[in-house]
């Protein structure tokens, strides 16, 4: 599956210290909204996108193994 950019938001939020960076949510109408950790470099904060975008083109949200879709979204251009 491969999701077109513009169903996707993107929200710049604080995440508690030590905590993840980066989550992604399927909303009602079937767009996506991606929170990203304010807190972190541009840098950072491109590669947890690309991160948040493995998941949704990988319909992760259809699964039941965290373990497997995290060892699946790092293994793919990780």
């Amino acid at each position: 599956m491969m999701i077109d950019t513009s169903e996707i938001n993107v929200r710049l939020i604080r995440f508690p210290p030590g905590r993840t960076h980066e989550a992604v949510t399927e909303n009602e109408d079937g767009s996506y909204t991606v929170f990203l950790d304010s807190n972190m470099t541009a840098e950072y904060r491109d590669k947890a996108f690309l991160h948040a975008i493995r998941h949704i083109n990988g319909d992760d949200f259809r699964k039941g193994d965290v373990q497997e879709i995290e060892n699946s979204a790092h293994r793919i251009g990780g």
